[in-house]
C-alpha cells in the first residue's frame, strides 16, 4: 500500500534554451491576457520594434534593449497573474498537501457503525437470515 506521505518531485528542466523558451512563451501568455494593463504591453512591442528598425548598430544594444524591454514587462504585469501563467507553464499545481493529524483518542461513540456480517457467497438460512 502506498504511504500518503511519499510524493514523488520531478526536478525542475533548466537550462538556458528552456528558459529563453519559458520566457518567450511566459511572455505571449501576459501580452493575451486581459488582466495585465495594455500600456505595459508596449514594452516588448517597442523592444520589438526597436530589433527591426535599430538607430545604433551592433547586437549589443539590440540584445540590451530586447532583454530590458522584456524583464520590464514581466516585472510590471501584476504578480499573481505572472505566477498564475508560470505555473501553468511549469505544471505545477497550486494548492497545499493536507496530512490529516494522527487520531490520538479512542474512537467516540458516534464514530462506531454497528453491523451484522454474512457472507453473501453461502447459501442463507431462512430460518436465521443474516447467517
Amino acid at each position: 500500500m502506498a504511504d500518503p506521505n511519499d510524493r514523488k518531485i520531478t526536478p525542475r528542466r533548466s537550462g538556458f534554451f528552456y528558459d529563453l523558451t519559458n520566457r518567450a512563451r511566459l511572455i505571449g501568455r501576459l501580452m493575451m491576457d486581459r488582466r495585465v494593463n495594455p500600456v505595459i504591453k508596449l514594452l516588448p512591442l517597442g523592444s520589438l520594434v526597436y530589433l527591426l528598425f535599430p538607430d545604433i548598430p551592433g547586437p549589443v544594444d539590440d540584445a540590451l534593449i530586447m532583454w530590458l524591454g522584456t524583464y520590464l514587462f514581466v516585472e510590471l504585469c501584476p504578480p499573481d497573474v505572472v505566477q498564475e501563467h508560470l505555473n501553468q507553464l511549469q505544471g505545477i499545481v497550486p494548492g497545499q498537501w493536507d496530512v490529516p493529524p494522527a487520531r490520538t483518542a479512542p474512537p467516540r461513540r458516534d464514530d462506531v457503525v454497528d453491523g451484522e456480517y454474512y457472507d453473501s457467497g453461502k447459501p442463507q438460512d431462512p430460518q436465521n437470515p443474516g447467517r
